[in-house]
């Protein structure tokens, strides 16, 4: 039987949003807990520096917990920190951002910026992919257990815009009369910021004749936009209504489009205010020679370009290269060229003689070999943009340590209620 571990003091919160307290010398990791919390757990993991814990009981709350408002808190896997109010979600994730910083032996120029905490906590999601599986009472639609492929069956989620909330209750009542149910594992819903709706059906490559046409009178009873795919993103094909949504970012406004498959934030209130702080912090003088790596529909590189020089962004899915060069005609730019490649390999390729800026955005994963070959380019200036703190401390490391400096850092909270954060990072030339 696994070890009990009674009254352990929780002190604080680390990256992965779990909370950590000690005992014999030992971390102890115990999720859905808060600073302050008096806790007894159970040892699932023992190494020799660290205890993987599971919360058994709170015997003394702390000031800082609340009482979720989710009924599927504690076991839906899509937040991690309903429990604690807002304000210290947000306290906690600039404390980890600055933690994993120093830890990293990275330091900031000038002192890090204060965390930009989201407008809302609440339906701010614009994307979403619902997990199916057909169970013995029935369809169950929701989101899988933590650290499992168990689906949770959802009713209603606090984080959904209202819009794909409504979605999510059309399809609870008439999924489970499509034909073959049982082929349906995942399916998407999106929602532009024009308040348009788009219905991405993942089926099994068997039953999509059957899944086509059923999804076909789905969105037209409900007017949306509807698409389905069987397998990798080349499967995807438009059912019914339109497939691109849009995006609206800088000022004048720039109308982004996007297309099944593609890339855009969940958070588009926080995107916004994450692209002004970016054109603040580059001040860029209208002569900047621009490199965009993982650059999606353009929605970084379109409110540079209007600023710079000459853009060149670079991608690997090639429809979101599509909307790219696509987007940049419909807003009139054209100092720009949008080419499909992996990152790393196009970087190598150029001549980076007057390179001024590289901008990345890599997914949660990072991009280490993409730092390396930006090292040897040596442009002026870099734009690092992060969902993980761990993989951006790693793909720094290269560039501090060989001729960068870090002039600013900044957390943003764009998911409110999970422990994930989102940054950007300036460096320069020393």
């Amino acid at each position: 039987m696994s070890e009990l571990i009674k009254d352990l003091a929780i002190t604080g919160l680390v990256h992965g949003g779990r909370g950590i307290g000690r005992i014999d010398g030992k971390a102890v990791f115990v999720p859905m807990t808060a600073p302050g919390d008096c806790v007894n757990c159970r040892a699932v993991r023992s190494k020799p520096s660290y205890i993987e814990a599971e919360l058994v009981k709170v015997v003394e709350p702390s000031a800082h917990r609340r009482e979720p408002p989710c009924p599927y808190f504690d076991r839906c896997g899509g937040c991690q920190w309903q429990h604690l109010a807002y304000p210290d979600q947000s306290c906690w994730k600039e404390k980890i951002f600055c933690a994993q910083m120093l830890r990293s032996k990275i330091t900031v120029k000038e002192r890090l910026a204060p965390i930009v905490p989201a407008p809302d906590e609440w339906h701010y999601r614009n994307r979403v992919q619902f997990k199916c599986h057909l169970a013995e009472n029935g369809l169950v639609i929701g989101f899988y257990r933590p650290n499992s492929h168990f689906v949770v069956d959802i009713k209603r989620c606090l984080l959904l815009r209202p819009e794909i909330q409504q979605v999510l209750t059309l399809l609870r009542q008439e999924l489970p009369e499509a034909p073959c149910p049982d082929h349906i594992p995942q399916v998407d819903v999106a929602c532009g910021d024009d308040g348009a709706l788009r219905v991405l059906l993942h089926v099994l490559p068997k039953a999509r004749p059957q899944l086509r046409l059923w999804l076909q009178g789905f969105a037209q009873r409900h007017q949306l936009n509807a698409c389905l795919q069987s397998g990798r993103k080349d499967t995807i094909e438009a059912v019914h209504g339109e497939t691109d949504l849009s995006v609206i970012v800088d000022q004048p406004p720039l109308i982004l489009n996007y297309g099944p498959g593609g890339f855009a934030q969940v958070n588009p209130a926080q995107n916004r205010r994450m692209i002004a702080e970016m054109l603040a912090i580059l001040d860029l003088q209208g002569t900047e020679d621009v490199l965009d790596l993982f650059c999606g529909m353009g929605n970084i590189s379109l409110p540079i370009a209007r600023r710079a020089g000459r853009l060149t962004g670079v991608e690997e899915y090639a429809p979101a290269v599509a909307s790219a060069i696509k987007n940049a005609a419909v807003n009139n730019l054209h100092n720009v060229e949008f080419r499909a490649a992996d990152a790393a390999r196009a970087i190598s390729r150029r001549n980076h003689s007057d390179l001024d800026l590289v901008v990345l955005d890599p997914p949660r994963s990072g991009s280490y070999q993409a730092s390396l070959e930006i090292l040897r380019a040596k442009p002026q200036r870099i734009l690092y943009i992060s969902c993980d703190p761990a993989t951006l401390a790693r793909d720094l490391a290269p560039l501090v340590n060989h001729g960068y400096q870090v002039l600013s850092a900044r957390a943003f909270d764009v998911f409110p209620q999970t422990w994930h954060i989102e940054s950007m990072t300036l460096l320069g030339r020393r």
